[in-house]
C-alpha cells in the first residue's frame, strides 16, 4: 500500500510539469486509475508489479506527448522497480 502512494504521489509530481490548461485532465486521470486498482490483492506481487510498470510507461508517453525531458521520471523509475 505504501509503494502504491508513493507511486500515485510522484505521478502527481509529474503532472505539474505539464502545460497548465492540461493538468486538471491528467490530474483526474491518474486518480481515477489509481482508485480503479486499490482493490487488487496486495498479495499478489505479480499483478502490483504489472500496474506500477504501466504506470510509469503510461507517464512517459504523457511526458513525451508533451515534450517533457523523461528524464523527470527517473525517480517513478526507482520506485516503480524497486522490490
Amino acid at each position: 500500500m505504501e509503494k502504491g502512494l508513493r507511486v500515485y504521489a510522484e505521478v502527481l509530481r509529474l503532472v505539474r510539469r505539464l502545460p497548465k490548461d492540461s493538468r486538471p485532465y491528467y490530474a483526474k486521470y491518474v486518480r481515477e486509475n489509481f482508485v480503479n486498482y486499490r482493490e487488487v490483492e496486495v498479495s499478489d506481487g505479480q499483478a502490483l508489479h504489472d500496474l506500477f510498470n504501466r504506470a510509469y510507461i503510461h507517464s512517459l508517453w504523457v511526458l513525451n506527448k508533451y515534450s517533457v525531458d523523461q528524464s523527470a521520471a527517473d525517480k517513478l523509475k526507482r520506485i516503480c522497480c524497486s522490490t
